[in-house]
C-alpha cells in the first residue's frame, strides 16, 4: 500500500511516528510547525523540537501515574500545547480526546463523565467550566492549566512547571495496531453525544490519503484550518501530514479573510484543507482582497465538512484559477473515504470517487445493493485500517451500524455512471452547521431545562452560509409571554450549557410542538412547515 515503510519494526504509535520517526529519518531539524498565534507572532518548532516537547509531556503524565489505556483530554484552543499534549499522549499508549474549546458545561459533563476520563488540560479562562462541575466527575483525578506559573493544588497544576521538570527523552514502547488511540464524541439525533474509539492503525489510512488525495509530500507547505476539537483537526491537522514529514502551518487566529490571504502568500502554502463555510464566507468578500495577493505557490484547494455548492467551485475557478476538491469522512471513518482530488474530473457539487484501496456502495433499507442513480444508504465495506472500534458504552448501538459486512453511515446519497458518489441528505435529524454536527435532542433537552419553555423542537433548515441552520421551535408556559431579556437568557443558557455552535440562528414560538401518538417530536413536520412545504402523511400526528 505505501511506498515507504511508515510502520517499522511493527511500531503502529501515532505519537512516534509523527515525531521520532521523522527524526530518524532525518527530518529533525526541518520545520514541522510554524505556530501563528492570533497577533501574527511566530514560532517555528522543528520536528526534534516536537518530539522533545511531546516527549516531555509523555513524561508528566507517567509522573502522574497515567497509563496505557486512561483517558485524558484536551479542552483548549488551538495552541501549541494542544500538539504536543495530544502526541505525548499516545506515546504513553493513553487514549487522547479532544474538546473544542466552546463547549460549555453540559457538554463537557456529557463527554467527561462517560468516558470516565482521568485527566485534561486546559487555560485558566476554561478550568472554570470544569470547576463547576467537578464534584460530578468523580474519576477526573488531574487538571494541568497552560497559562499558570503555580500549580493551585495537588491536582490543578501548571504546565510550565511540570514540563520544566520532564525529560525530553522518553522511550515509547511498542504500540500494536489494534491498540486505541484518539477518542471523539459525535451527535446522534437522539441521546446523549457517543465516544468514537480509534486505534493506532489508523495512521495507515491517515497517511495514505494525505499523499494520494491531499498529494501531500515533504516538500508541501500545508495548512489545515480545522480545529483540533474535531476529528479533521487530528487526522489532517496532526496525524496523517506529520506522518509524511510536513511543515504544517497553525494559526490560532480567528477567520479573517486578509490575513487568510496574506498567510498563505507569505507563508508560501502550497496544499490548503478548509471547510465549505469559510469558503462561503470568502466568495461574499470583495474581489480586490484576492487579486492584491500572490497566491500563485497554492497548487490545490481541500474542502470537508459538509457538501460544497457548485456555486463555491465556479467562483474560485474564477477567481483564484483553481478548483476546490471536495472530501467525505465522518469522525467514524477517521480519513477520507470519498473524494474529488487532482488527476480525476471535477464534477461540482458531486462528492468524488471512493479512495482506490475502499469499498464503498449504495444499499436500500432491505440491505439490496442499488444500481447507479438510486438514492439509498451510503455505505463502506467494513475493515478499513481508520474503522473506529466502538462507540464507547456503546456496543449495541455501534454493532448496529454494521450489516452485511458494511457501515451504514447515515448519509443517504448515489452514485452516477461514472462512479461519482452525491450526497443526498442525512437518514436522521442530525444538523449539519458549519461542518458540526449537532443534535437536536441535546439542545431540546436544553430548552426544557429554562423555566419558562414547556415544549421545544429543533430542525436545521438550509442557510447559505452554514449548509444549515438551527432553528428552534419554542412553546411558553401559560403564564409566560415572548421578550427580547428572554430570548437573550435563551441563547446565553445554550451557549454556557452546550456551545455557541448549538445556539439557533433563529427561535419561533408555538402554541404547539407536533408531536406523534407516542409522544416523539416530529421534526419533518417542523422543517415542512419552516420550508413551506407539504408535511406529507400526517396521520399518526397527535391532535
Amino acid at each position: 500500500m505505501h511506498q515507504y515503510p511508515l510502520i517499522i519494526d511493527g511500531q503502529y504509535n501515532i505519537g512516534s511516528i509523527c515525531t521520532s520517526q521523522q527524526c530518524a529519518a532525518g527530518r529533525g531539524s526541518k520545520v514541522a510547525m510554524r505556530w501563528i498565534n492570533s497577533n501574527l507572532e511566530k514560532t517555528d518548532y522543528t520536528f526534534d523540537e516536537l518530539n522533545n516537547e511531546s516527549n516531555k509531556f509523555a513524561n508528566v503524565l507517567k509522573n502522574l501515574g497515567f497509563q496505557k489505556g486512561d483517558i485524558f483530554f484536551t479542552f483548549l484552543p488551538k495552541s501549541s500545547e494542544q500538539i504536543f499534549s495530544f502526541l505525548g499522549t499516545l506515546k504513553i499508549q493513553a487514549i487522547a480526546g479532544t474538546l473544542f474549546s466552546n463547549f460549555g458545561e453540559e457538554s463537557l459533563l456529557d463527554r467527561l463523565g462517560d468516558s470516565k476520563a482521568k485527566g485534561v488540560i486546559t487555560k485558566k479562562s476554561l478550568y472554570k467550566k470544569i470547576l463547576s462541575i467537578s464534584e460530578k466527575l468523580p474519576e477526573l483525578k488531574t487538571i494541568i492549566i497552560t497559562d499558570i506559573n503555580e500549580h493551585i493544588s495537588g491536582n490543578v497544576l501548571s504546565y510550565s512547571l511540570l514540563m520544566k521538570e520532564a525529560s525530553g527523552n522518553f522511550d515509547v514502547a511498542l504500540t500494536s495496531a489494534d491498540t486505541p488511540s484518539v477518542l471523539h464524541y459525535t451527535s446522534g439525533s437522539t441521546g446523549k453525544p457517543k465516544g468514537v474509539l480509534h486505534l493506532h492503525k489508523s495512521v495507515l489510512l491517515q497517511n495514505y490519503t494525505s499523499k494520494h488525495i491531499l498529494q501531500l509530500n515533504e516538500n508541501e507547505i500545508y495548512w489545515c484550518t480545522a480545529d483540533q476539537g474535531w476529528v479533521t483537526g487530528t487526522s489532517y491537522g496532526i496525524i496523517g501530514p506529520w506522518s509524511l514529514g510536513v511543515t504544517q502551518i497553525h494559526f490560532g487566529g480567528a477567520y479573517d479573510a486578509d490575513i487568510w490571504m496574506n498567510l498563505i502568500e507569505n507563508e508560501k502554502i502550497t496544499i490548503w484543507y478548509t471547510a465549505p463555510t469559510a469558503l462561503r464566507m470568502l466568495m461574499r468578500e470583495d474581489s480586490s482582497i484576492f487579486l492584491k495577493h500572490d497566491l500563485s505557490r497554492l497548487k490545490h484547494i481541500f474542502s470537508v465538512g459538509e457538501p460544497l455548492n457548485p456555486e463555491v467551485i465556479n467562483w474560485s475557478r474564477e477567481l483564484l484559477k483553481k478548483d476546490i476538491y471536495d472530501t467525505w469522512f465522518q469522525t467514524e471513518t477517521g480519513s477520507i473515504m470519498i473524494a474529488n482530488r487532482p488527476g480525476l474530473p471535477v464534477k461540482s457539487g458531486s462528492m468524488g470517487k471512493p479512495a482506490d484501496i475502499l469499498e464503498a456502495a449504495i444499499i436500500s433499507d432491505e440491505g439490496k445493493i442499488l444500481n447507479n442513480k438510486q438514492v439509498g444508504n451510503l455505505c463502506v465495506k467494513a475493515g478499513w485500517d481508520s474503522m473506529f472500534r466502538t462507540y464507547l458504552n456503546n456496543e449495541d448501538i455501534y454493532n448496529k451500524k454494521f450489516k452485511n459486512g458494511y457501515y451504514y453511515t447515515g448519509d443517504l446519497a448515489y452514485r452516477d455512471e461514472d462512479g461519482y458518489y452525491w450526497f443526498v441528505g442525512r437518514n436522521d435529524d442530525v444538523i449539519n452547521t458549519a461542518g458540526h454536527l449537532i443534535s437536536p435532542f441535546e439542545i431540546e433537552s436544553a430548552l426544557l431545562e429554562i423555566p419558562e419553555i414547556a415544549e421545544s423542537g429543533v430542525i436545521g433548515a438550509p442557510d447559505d452560509i452554514l449548509f444549515e441552520k438551527v432553528v428552534a421551535y419554542i412553546r411558553l408556559k401559560d403564564q409566560f409571554s415572548w421578550s427580547d431579556d428572554l430570548e437573550m437568557n435563551v441563547r446565553l443558557r445554550l451557549a454556557n450549557k452546550l456551545s455557541s455552535i448549538a445556539t439557533p440562528q433563529e427561535i419561533k414560538i408555538i402554541k404547539e410542538i407536533p408531536k406523534n401518538k407516542s409522544g416523539k417530536i416530529m421534526r419533518r413536520v417542523l422543517k415542512a412547515w419552516y420550508m413551506g412545504t407539504d408535511p406529507g402523511d400526517i396521520s399518526t400526528l397527535d391532535v
